[in-house]
């Protein structure tokens, strides 16, 4: 729940940034950074319960939800590193801009 609660704290942050038209900053790379870090978090505990589990249950269903979030969190994990490098990118391109103009 933490780690839930810490994404929405920094995706409110983010949007703080987006309505100032500061999302293109170091600032948001900083609030990025959080996020990842936090789904990174969320993924290894959700691993951990889930051998933990896995080993332990007697039936395939609460492991096969626990397995079924953790792919869920990868792949929102994989995601996150994507926008943050295209973030990365128009941050750069943006001060390219201002610098030309």
């Amino acid at each position: 729940m933490l780690c839930v609660q810490v994404v929405i704290v920094c995706t409110w942050k983010l949007l703080s940034l987006v309505r100032d038209d500061r999302i293109f900053s170091d600032a948001a790379l900083g609030w990025v950074d959080a996020i990842v870090w936090a789904i990174a978090a969320g993924w290894v505990v959700l691993v951990g319960v889930f051998l933990y589990v896995g080993f332990n249950a007697d039936d395939p269903g609460l492991p096969l939800l626990i397995f079924l979030l953790s792919v869920g969190a990868t792949v929102l994990g994989l995601l996150m590193v994507v926008m943050r490098a295209l973030l990365r990118r128009a941050t750069t391109l943006r001060a390219d801009m201002e610098a030309v103009i």
